[in-house]
């Protein structure tokens, strides 16, 4: 069936590359006006310039997720940009430092927490407001296969994530009676910039093709395509849970 989000509003995080710009990009194709967040202006100007050149609706705001100021900022700005009412909110921004928990220092585990669970929080404080009223919402916050699953060197990561489906369960009980629902999508590996060192190790590249029963990795635009679906109107029975899209590793 096809989706359709004529008439309504998504903010995308993240949306600079990888996932997010896939995502914006489905999500703009089935009509939705988009608010692009990252903090590289140059590359989320390409990909406002990619929607507008097939005819979509997108804005470009410049914000550091993990700071309070800026994502208020930005909330403030999209009311002004779109009006009072967000329809979808996609929270994909995240970071990941591979190492042994003995060599991570705080600052980095900091980093990996604030960028991947904490901002999640911030958007979602300063934008459920927005969300509640017009009968009809959906979050989506990005969990990841290590969510499920981890592999050494992943502490911090697998953390951030972990927590994110105990955060969509609770966050999805508060919102189920306002028609606004939240669920978390766990991709597997995926042909983005967040694995460029997995991708550019041959080795390492063969090991991780090796656990993926479906013998490839990831397109960005299957992910995409799963949240345009748990974005539309036909999802609107699907609430506090989370959709693993990973070629079946955790089946294993």
């Amino acid at each position: 069936m096809t989706q359709t989000l004529l008439g309504k509003t998504a903010l995308i995080t993240g949306a600079s590359k990888g996932l997010g710009k896939a995502i914006a990009l489905a999500l703009a194709q089935a009509g939705a006006g988009i608010a692009l967040v990252s903090r590289d202006r140059t590359k989320l100007n390409d990909v406002a310039a990619e929607i507008r050149a097939s005819g979509g609706n997108a804005s470009v705001f410049v914000a550091d997720v993990t700071d309070e100021a800026q994502v208020a900022q930005v909330c403030d700005a999209v009311a002004a940009q779109f009006g009072d009412t967000l329809h979808i909110l996609i929270n994909n921004a995240g970071i990941n430092i591979r190492k042994p928990v003995t060599d991570f220092t705080l600052a980095e585990w900091n980093s990996v927490l604030t960028t991947n669970l904490t901002s999640v929080f911030l958007l979602c404080r300063a934008f459920v407001p927005m969300m509640k009223g017009s009968g009809y919402g959906r979050i989506i916050n990005m969990t990841s296969m290590m969510s499920h699953i981890s592999l050494p060197g992943r502490t911090a990561y697998s953390a951030s994530k972990t927590a994110l489906l105990g955060f969509n369960r609770a966050l999805a009980l508060e919102l189920a009676a306002e028609k606004i629902t939240v669920n978390g999508i766990s991709p597997g590996v995926c042909d983005t910039e967040i694995n460029t060192p997995l991708m550019q190790n041959p080795e390492l590249r063969a090991q991780f093709l090796a656990k993926i029963p479906v013998g490839r990795f990831g397109e960005p635009s299957e992910i995409a395509k799963l949240a345009l679906y748990l974005c539309s109107e036909d999802a609107g029975f699907i609430t506090g849970t989370d959709v693993i899209i990973d070629g079946g590793w955790t089946a294993q």
